[in-house]
């Protein structure tokens, strides 16, 4: 249990770490990549993108304005946590196929080989694996008691399955909230971009004579570009949420499963 306790906190310190970090690298690349010279005619950042190239794409991203690194800030964020929550779930399903593990314990349980069940846990390395083995070691304890009745002896072990299943799954959902509520305002920053834009655009028509067709082109692409890096951001955000929440659903289903089998025999055992 302590050891979970602890990727607890390393999960929580890298959220403290990865965001300020994340914002200064996106500043970096805001002024030094996308605000580079070479980007712009004449080499010069206030002057329109050069018309071919990379660069012609990534002085158009610089035009976006100051709410450009806000939004790269999210993006760089949503990718961390999902190279992040990749690995760590990919951990925590532990060696081998879920489902066949589960089945395993269930033909073990069932035979009322508890050794080699408890064996099959270790061999697993995994969240599920750490709580049927939480179960079946209740299991044991409460084969040896002779003071508790049959209906108390399978209360402690559901709960200790429910206590084990309870450390594991903050791990498994830790920093998803971040995930999520980026995938909530990531479209809103984009949108302030967006308004932003259209305000220097209607500024630049409203001069009197000719329009300012610089500021006018300015003002549209400022628009456009921060709806499109929020629109992007958000996306990827609500896609890497959803399939993380059914995979930790599909870990859960199966620690509850595999506990049940580990409840059901000791039932059935000792009646």
């Amino acid at each position: 249990m302590s050891n979970q306790i602890k990727q607890n906190k390393n999960v929580g310190m890298l959220a403290a770490i990865v965001i300020p970090l994340a914002l200064v690298l996106s500043i970096i690349i805001f002024k030094f990549v996308l605000g580079n010279g070479a980007n712009f005619q004449g080499g010069d950042s206030a002057n329109e993108p050069i018309k071919e190239g990379v660069g012609s794409y990534l002085g158009t991203i610089y035009k976006g304005g100051i709410i450009v690194p806000i939004l790269l800030t999210m993006f760089l964020v949503v990718i961390t946590f999902t190279l992040e929550r990749f690995m760590t779930i990919a951990k925590s399903q532990g060696h081998g196929r879920v489902d066949a593990f589960v089945s395993k314990i269930r033909t073990l349980m069932s035979q009322g080989n508890v050794a080699g069940a408890l064996a099959e846990c270790d061999r697993q390395q995994g969240s599920i694996g750490n709580v049927v083995s939480a179960g079946i070691g209740m299991y044991k304890v409460m084969e040896a008691d002779q003071n508790l009745d049959k209906e108390r002896k399978i209360l402690a072990i559901q709960k200790e399955l429910e206590e084990a299943t309870s450390l594991e799954l903050p791990m498994l959902s830790k920093n998803l909230v971040i995930i999520s509520t980026i995938a909530s305002i990531a479209t809103l920053m984009g949108l302030l971009g967006t308004v932003i834009g259209m305000i220097r655009a209607f500024k630049a028509l409203a001069q009197a004579g000719a329009p300012d067709a610089v500021a006018l082109s300015t003002g549209i692409s400022e628009a456009l570009i921060n709806t499109a890096l929020g629109i992007l951001t958000s996306a990827i955000a609500i896609i890497m949420y959803n399939y993380f929440t059914n995979k930790i659903d599909s870990l859960t289903y199966a620690m509850d499963e595999a506990g049940y089998s580990v409840v059901q025999t000791f039932a059935a055992k000792n009646k």
